[in-house]
């Protein structure tokens, strides 16, 4: 399997609380949050989050539908989120949070493998376009965070 590293940071002249709470309600993303196709939860988990299960599905710049599962393994409002993804991807996502003055930056970890074996082919020579499709996703769903709040992307990257 191929293995990805990804780090995405997104400066939000928002506070830390809203921010997080788009983030977390994550069914909401299709309507603000262009390339994600479905966001269906599937278990609520703790009352807490934790053990929380959704099912997404990705479309960005390459016209490929990806599907997977999260479960939340950690979750400290309005600070963290961790998760294990199942399915075509698998591996960990973490979204961390810091404000500063009504200002707040997100950072997005996300280290998985590909489970298909055919982008597992293409692996060495598509990496870079893959980094490229995942970062365009990820700028998408920070200028779409931003309009979804009312406030203004300061940074993305």
């Amino acid at each position: 399997m191929a293995r990805y590293e990804f780090l995405t940071a997104w400066l939000l002249d928002a506070p830390r609380e809203e921010v997080f709470d788009a983030i977390w309600d994550s069914e909401a993303w299709p309507g603000w949050w262009r390339g994600v196709v479905e966001a269906t939860e599937t278990d609520p988990g703790s009352p807490c989050g934790v053990g929380r299960r959704g099912r997404y599905v990705w479309r960005s710049r390459i016209p490929y539908a990806v599907s997977f599962e999260v479960v939340s393994t950690a979750v400290e409002r309005p600070r963290l989120l961790e998760g294990e993804a199942t399915g075509e991807l698998e591996g960990a996502g973490r979204w961390r949070l810091f404000e500063d003055d009504g200002v707040t930056a997100v950072l997005f970890e996300w280290n998985v493998r590909t489970k298909k074996s055919w982008i597992n082919a293409l692996g060495p020579v598509a990496e870079p376009l893959l980094r490229w499709n995942h970062d365009q996703l990820m700028l998408r769903g920070g200028e779409g965070l931003a309009r979804h709040l009312g406030a203004r992307l300061l940074a993305a990257i």
